[in-house]
């Protein structure tokens, strides 16, 4: 429990920024979980343009804070990896 004012007072901006990642990690794991499913379904323009939709979300997240920049990077690079070798064989 905090004691000090200042504890107080970042206890409750740690409560916030805990609710504001969660939103935007669930919100990313969303999307690539569409990816994924399309590239399970083994259709090749279905994952394409869900792939188009995840970039950005999964960027807009590491540059807010709530995931690193290289596990966001590399989170797209596999996804294009997947796509890309969907597209490949069909």
């Amino acid at each position: 429990m905090a004691n000090h004012k200042s504890a107080e007072k970042r206890n409750r901006q740690n409560q916030l920024h805990r609710l504001r990642n969660r939103s935007n990690k669930t919100k990313m794991k969303g999307v690539v979980k569409k990816v994924l499913e399309a590239v399970e379904l083994k259709s090749g323009e279905q994952a394409q343009e869900a792939l188009k939709l995840a970039i950005p979300i999964i960027e807009k997240t590491a540059v807010k804070g709530s995931i690193h920049k290289k596990n966001a990077s590399r989170k797209v690079s596999r996804l294009t990896k997947r796509v890309n070798a969907l597209l490949a064989a069909v």
